[in-house]
């Protein structure tokens, strides 16, 4: 699962149906950048003492996967300390939009193939890999709150999935991505396979999961696969320009949206329209809808709390 090249060289509402979940928590104040501490579980060596660096600036917080002497190749603490800052965002009122990018030169290669081959896992640490990865990528799809992914090099493997789980993408022009999975002997992870096959259709997918070729960051946003390439010395600063984009918007729509967007392709018409029936029911309820109207008949820009 996810395996590449990396061993070879204001106020929220309180939880319901659409809106973000759950209350908001002393974490991050003001505009400083912070970061956490040792996110390692004690059961797995590493020797990153930090794999996911977080910064919280303003609406944004930034997620950094800081392994770059192995290119921010995934293992269980690089999991574990993101789905941990994945649902610390979610239940923090003031975060209005995530961002995950990697530090040096590579998004992410993947798995960590030498860890893999010098420690082999048993069954039960096998089993606790593989969910906390999908939790991890399950969480980017289904949190209330945007995910935008700046993939500011290579992509392999658990890279890739990461960046397809997020909901906006802003990929390096000449970045390396791959699914080598298959060609590997193992498989993908991360709802890769029905995403993939969302976007691209199933003969693209075939091609791009079972003969696992390289290829580009302009070519993945031509097929689709990512939403947008620019070059690599712009790809944080174009990801950060959407994220307060997103930041702006009426917190409990953008999350109902993101929510229906997704499994709306596997849903009957009439099972749409009643989502859709109740996430309007609820939002036509809430203070942020009442300031909408009143920001756009007052001709100023709409200050939402996400209540």
């Amino acid at each position: 699962m996810g395996s590449s090249e990396a061993g070879t060289g204001s106020q929220k509402t309180p939880p319901s149906k659409v809106g973000r979940t759950g209350g908001s928590r002393p974490r991050r104040a003001g505009n400083v950048p912070t970061e956490h501490r040792d996110g390692r579980s004690p059961a797995e060596p590493d020797d990153s003492s930090n794999p996911v660096l977080a910064s919280r600036v303003g609406p944004l917080l930034t997620l950094t996967l800081n392994r770059p002497h192995r290119l921010n190749a995934v293992s269980l603490s690089l999991y574990e300390r993101l789905v941990a800052e994945l649902q610390c965002a979610d239940e923090d009122r003031d975060i209005r939009c995530v961002i995950l990018t990697g530090s040096g030169r590579a998004f992410c290669a993947g798995a960590d193939l030498k860890a893999h081959r010098d420690r082999p896992q048993s069954p039960e640490e096998r089993r606790r890999y593989i969910e906390t990865a999908q939790r991890a990528n399950h969480l980017m799809q289904t949190i209330g709150t945007p995910v935008v992914a700046a993939v500011n090099g290579h992509a392999i493997g658990a890279g890739l999935e990461l960046a397809l789980s997020a909901d906006f993408a802003i990929v390096a022009e000449d970045a390396r991505l791959r699914l080598p999975e298959v060609a590997l002997g193992t498989f993908v992870g991360g709802g890769a396979v029905y995403t993939l096959a969302e976007r691209v259709g199933v003969l693209k997918a075939r091609e791009i999961i079972l003969l696992g070729d390289f290829f580009s960051g302009a070519e993945a946003t031509a097929m689709g696969v990512l939403n947008r390439a620019v070059p690599a010395a712009e790809v944080l600063d174009e990801a950060t320009r959407l994220a307060h984009r997103l930041a702006r918007r009426a917190p409990i729509p953008l999350a109902a949206a993101k929510k229906l967007i997704g499994p709306a392709a596997a849903l009957s018409r009439e099972e749409a329209l009643e989502r859709e029936r109740a996430a309007l029911e609820e939002i036509f309820g809430t203070a942020d809808w009442r300031e909408g109207l009143a920001a756009f008949h007052e001709k100023r820009p709409p200050r939402y709390r996400g209540k």
